[in-house]
């Protein structure tokens, strides 16, 4: 049996990356929203529950699971992270 990808595998193989490369650009769009000038965004980004700095890739992942979760989106998750 074939083991399980993460997000993060999936993603950079559908993308013709690697997983650091995943995560870097995960990384620098949450730096970058952490520091938006609009302070409504920005205070979006600033909700990610996280135990350092700054959220890593997964606390975010987490973070956007359990709000479309939240949000009855169930449907999206299973378009884009659930293999059919």
């Amino acid at each position: 049996m074939e083991e399980q990808k993460t997000f993060f595998e999936r993603l950079a193989e559908e993308r013709h990356t690697t997983v650091e490369a995943i995560r870097a650009q995960i990384t620098a769009r949450i730096k970058a929203g952490l520091h938006d000038s609009d302070p409504v965004r920005r205070a979006q980004w600033e909700k990610i529950p996280c135990a350092g700095e700054i959220p890593t890739p997964e606390e975010w992942l987490r973070y956007a699971v359990k709000r479309l979760q939240e949000d009855g989106a169930e449907d999206l998750l299973k378009r884009y992270l659930i293999d059919e």
